[in-house]
């Protein structure tokens, strides 16, 4: 399952989400030109469980690069899929959280549930000499603070049958707790560390992001958010749209809505937008024009359902403006 985007959509740019992404990235073309060197690089700076028990182990290394590994390690990836895996995951899942917690706090927040996935991988694997990296576990805690916070939030997911894809929303609960639920599989069964994953650093991260959303969500806000909030209201709706048909189908007309931004109302857009007919999911491109208003309808000819004549259908968009 390839989670495409979620249907809660942020209010406002996730600034630090994507600045974590792109220092995420950045520390990764750093990886790549160390060369041969690039085994020690890993070693210095990603979590070595080993670093912190073995004593002998323990005096290579000052109590600043003891300290720094904490933060360094998820910052680190072992390869192109590990981080375009990490970094599309905190695309979806962050920029929610972001939006709930403001910079400030989200910042916090997400270090800190990667020092607890640490920690937990730490703990149950004290004596490896395997270097941990990723940002797998942090991300778990975004994960579990979203699970909180949007459960009923339908996931589009991409699950490709042989060539075929299959595009399905999936509610947010039943997704993540697959996810855990796999995770937590792959732990139990003694596959901890195997094939260079840390099952038990995404576990730990997963339910330290329930228990940090709590506190952190409690804590108040600064005022950095306010005067960020107006600079990062967000002009655009998603560009992907999910319209879900009204049920049962009028005749062979299929009704459904669209929701686009008051920017896009006045100014146009395009939109890709995702319709359920029967058992078939389509997707149409949409041009949106400039200066509609709120309760316009969108006709695309020949696209609903068949006649008995043979002919076919409109789709009719009701366009919303939120």
């Amino acid at each position: 399952m390839i989670p495409i985007r979620d249907a809660t959509p942020s209010k406002n740019t996730p600034v630090v989400n994507t600045t974590i992404i792109a220092i995420n990235v950045l520390v990764f073309l750093l990886q790549l030109s160390q060369g041969q060197m690039g085994d020690r690089f890993i070693f210095t700076y990603g979590l070595v469980p080993a670093r912190y028990t073995v004593e002998s182990l323990a005096r290579h290394f000052t109590l600043g690069q003891q300290a720094f590994s904490w933060l360094s390690f998820m910052f680190l990836h072992g390869g192109f899929l590990h981080i375009i895996g990490n970094m599309w995951f905190l695309y979806i899942f962050g920029d929610n959280v972001e939006d709930r917690l403001g910079p400030v706090r989200y910042l916090l927040f997400y270090l800190a549930c990667g020092v607890a996935s640490g920690i937990s991988h730490v703990a149950l694997n004290a004596d490896s000499m395997a270097p941990t990296i990723g940002a797998s576990g942090a991300i778990a805690g975004v994960m579990g603070a979203y699970i909180l916070l949007y459960p009923t939030s339908k996931i589009l997911t991409l699950i490709p049958i042989i060539f075929i894809p299959w595009f399905v929303e999936i509610p947010a609960y039943f997704f993540l707790g697959v996810w855990f639920l796999l995770q937590f599989i792959n732990a139990a069964a003694g596959a901890s560390g195997a094939g260079g994953i840390a099952w038990w650093a995404h576990i730990g991260g997963f339910l330290f992001g329930m228990l940090f959303l709590k506190l952190f969500d409690r804590l108040p806000s600064t005022g950095l958010t306010a005067i960020l909030r107006p600079m990062t209201a967000k002009k655009r709706s998603h560009r992907l749209q999910v319209a879900r048909p009204a049920v049962p189908p009028v005749d062979a007309d299929i009704h459904a809505s669209i929701h686009i931004s008051p920017y896009e109302a006045l100014a146009g857009a395009r939109k890709l937008v995702n319709l359920s007919i029967g058992l078939q999911r389509r997707i149409y491109r949409v041009i949106i024009p400039a200066g509609i208003t709120a309760g316009q309808v969108l006709r695309l000819t020949g696209q609903g359902l068949s006649k008995a004549d043979g002919s076919r259908g409109d789709v009719l968009l009701t366009v919303e403006i939120q």
